[in-house]
């Protein structure tokens, strides 16, 4: 068969580039290597994350809030089952989505692994052996990325294991140590620790989220501590050693090498990081060679060494994120066509879905000093805010940053309930080069989360917030 446009990979980046290729009149296929569609996010990652997230702080708000709230229970228990259960049926129905997508932008699926036999021939492989070839005239390359596992952490998938095992424990672990303090690994520490599992973190460096702002950090762990989460900042794991059901882990201080910690845990979490995953795609067959970092180089329309042939997502610089796959996606696909899209990477918002959520924008105060740019911080605390009170969730803060002398914003920072969805503001408000000003004038509905971000940057502003 003829194409157009192939797209391998069908995550966020894939199926969103494929959409976007058939409504510009071009006749596109996309190729997974797996059963199902929508790639690490929908299946193991973004999507049954989040479900598991939400299960677990509603059984938390039961156990913890609810009583103050008038609301009483009697036997409140974790059915871990029914939890794992409504989980899998969340991505099931997300699957079934992306398939009525495809069907729906008549985008022709190809089940197995693609490779590349020469610039325009790619051969899918399907696991029980059968093979098609597509002719295309461009291709895409959306092939995600998979964790980062040392051969030392001994990794069995089964005591060892990393975020997509851990999605189906199907019993409430006791005990679990997680080695990474970054967004993964916070996320499903938050998940167990709520239903009272004992979660230790074992972080390389000083902070946790350590390329988010300091301010973040510091709230976020805070929060956590009082959830039950037990912190090793600059230790460096040195062991991990599986039994049938425990995990020895030891670690070592970065201050005093002879300082050691040692647990015996249910599970242990190896949540370091993620590498671009290019494994058996044929690159060399056309003459792309990754960098050190094992990603695809790419030009500024995401083209490779290779015309015609682009990449998008995690296989290339950048960070590893689903919404950043998905701009990519329709940038190239309407660089194809002719158009002028763009894309503001300093401006494309990241987030952790812990509660309180955290979530930023442009700068941090850090990388501002380090450049040496003038700039006015605003902060406004979750607690002065009267819907948080309303709530109970009074953790976090607002953070916005200004330029010192023109009011242009830089960076907006959030630690607090419904960050995630805030954060929106803090974009547009940046993509079209708003001052403080313009968003202390801005009228934020009372009583909302929002009110927040006007607060902060009253206070950016002239240091006049209303309500601290």
């Amino acid at each position: 068969m003829k194409y157009d446009v192939t797209v391998i990979g069908s995550g966020p980046g894939g199926y969103v580039a494929a959409i976007r290729c058939a409504q510009l009149g071009f006749k596109t296929a996309i190729v997974e290597r797996y059963s199902v569609l929508g790639g690490t996010c929908l299946n193991v990652g973004c999507i049954p994350s989040k479900a598991l997230l939400d299960s677990s702080e509603h059984y938390h708000n039961a156990h913890e809030k609810f009583t103050t709230h008038g609301i009483e229970l009697k036997d409140l228990k974790v059915n871990m089952a029914q939890m794992i259960k409504r989980k899998n049926e969340v991505v099931q129905d997300n699957n079934k989505g992306v398939e009525f997508l495809m069907k729906k932008n008549k985008i022709d699926v190809y089940n197995g692994h693609g490779t590349f036999l020469n610039k325009n021939t790619i051969e899918v492989r399907t696991k029980e052996g059968g093979v098609s070839t597509i002719e295309t005239e461009r291709t895409i390359i959306a092939t995600g990325s998979k964790p980062i596992v040392p051969a030392n952490f001994n990794y069995d998938k089964k005591r060892v294991i990393t975020s997509t095992e851990a999605l189906n424990i199907d019993k409430v672990p006791g005990s679990v140590l997680i080695i990474g303090g970054g967004v993964i690994g916070l996320e499903l520490g938050s998940v167990w620790a709520r239903l009272g599992t004992t979660v230790h973190v074992v972080e390389y460096m000083d902070r946790i989220i350590a390329g988010m702002d300091a301010d973040c950090s510091r709230e976020l762990m805070k929060s956590l501590k009082n959830l039950g989460m037990q912190f090793h900042l600059r230790h460096a794991v040195t062991e991990v050693t599986p039994s049938k059901t425990k995990v020895k882990v030891a670690a070592q201080s970065r201050d005093d090498v002879s300082k050691m910690l040692n647990w015996d845990v249910d599970y242990c979490l190896v949540a370091i990081g993620r590498r671009p995953y290019t494994d058996n795609l044929g690159l060399e067959n056309v003459g792309i060679t990754l960098d050190e970092k094992g990603r695809i180089p790419v030009n500024e329309h995401l083209e490779t060494a290779v015309p015609g042939i682009y990449a998008i997502g995690d296989v290339i610089k950048g960070a590893m994120l689903a919404h950043k796959a998905e701009e990519e996606g329709v940038f190239v696909a309407e660089v194809m066509a002719g158009q002028k899209p763009h894309i503001h990477y300093h401006l494309i918002p990241g987030v952790v879905y812990t509660w309180p959520e955290v979530a930023a924008v442009g700068y941090t105060e850090e990388q501002l000093k380090e450049m040496g740019i003038p700039y006015k911080p605003g902060k406004f605390p979750f607690r002065a805010l009267g819907r948080a009170r309303a709530s109970m969730d009074i953790d976090g803060m607002v953070k916005v940053l200004a330029h010192k002398d023109t009011d242009e914003i830089l960076g907006v920072h959030i630690v607090g309930a419904r960050a995630a969805d805030m954060i929106a503001e803090g974009v547009a408000l940046m993509e079209f080069r708003a001052s403080a000003e313009d968003a202390a004038r801005m009228s934020h509905a009372h009583p909302t989360y929002t009110e927040a971000f006007k607060e902060a940057a009253l206070a950016a502003t002239a240091n006049r917030p209303i309500h601290v």
